[in-house]
């Protein structure tokens, strides 16, 4: 079979409906593999390329997830411009697996949360601790606390005579509630909105409202939505799945 004719960047660009510049990019930032040139200076390209380029603006195509999702899913893309396809597959199938890690923390965490909501008790009679004691007790840094309570996660009582923070059962249950939720991809944003609605007195579908901006809520970050971005992120993930085994049949 005689050899394909090169492709121009113009056709690339065609081909999946973005501008010759964006094709430039591409190579520029290895998403693609090197190109080699005519004598007269264009850039020949080949099926691989396409191919390569497909694969890139589907990834990219979502929201940024995160450097770590982003890091995972740009191995598969780089196994593609190294013309290794069947790597390429399998580095798909483990960014689906820490999709899927992260989308199991998520809904574990908000789960717990609903529990936590429904069935935590009014204060004890237990001595408050320092913002040090509980730093100790959390493993959660003192400039962290500070900074939860500098963005409105919570609240917290001050001795009248010295302005010592005072932390309570209440106060020390709502921190690990702050640091389950955000090591579990949570933004702080996401957070508050959550506080906001069980302040309020509403103990049911905090799951809602950690995921669920409320109107006129700008969205800064996935993690702002982190639920819908990752069910977002495991529907493409298979469909990268899907691109890359339909080119190795």
């Amino acid at each position: 079979m005689p050899p394909s004719k090169p492709l121009r960047t113009s056709d690339l660009a065609r081909a999946v409906g973005i501008h010759p510049n964006t094709v430039r990019r591409y190579v520029d930032w290895g998403l693609l593999p090197p190109v080699e040139r005519s004598p007269s200076g264009y850039r020949l390209f080949t099926p691989q390329h396409l191919n390569c380029l497909r694969l890139a603006r589907l990834i990219y195509a979502a929201e940024y997830p995160g450097r770590a999702l982003r890091e995972s899913s740009n191995a598969v893309i780089q196994q593609a411009v190294m013309g290794d396809w069947p790597g390429a597959l399998e580095k798909a199938r483990a960014y689906l697996s820490a999709i899927q890690l992260e989308l199991e923390s998520a809904s574990q965490a908000a789960a717990l949360l609903e529990h936590w909501a429904q069935t935590t008790k009014p204060d004890d009679h237990e001595m408050p601790l320092s913002i040090g004691a509980v730093s100790k007790r959390l493993s959660v840094s003192l400039d962290i606390i500070r900074n939860w309570e500098r963005n409105g996660l919570i609240t917290v009582p001050r001795n009248p005579h010295n302005d010592y923070r005072l932390f309570g059962k209440k106060e020390i249950e709502r921190l690990q509630i702050i640091r389950m939720l955000a090591q579990a991809g949570y933004s702080h944003m996401a957070i508050l909105r959550m506080f906001i609605e069980l302040d309020g007195g509403s103990r049911r579908d905090l799951k809602s409202a950690l995921d669920t901006p409320r109107p006129g809520e700008d969205i800064f970050s996935a993690a702002d939505h982190w639920l819908t971005t990752l069910h977002a992120q495991e529907a493409l993930a298979q469909q990268v799945i899907q691109f890359v085994t339909a080119l190795l049949v």
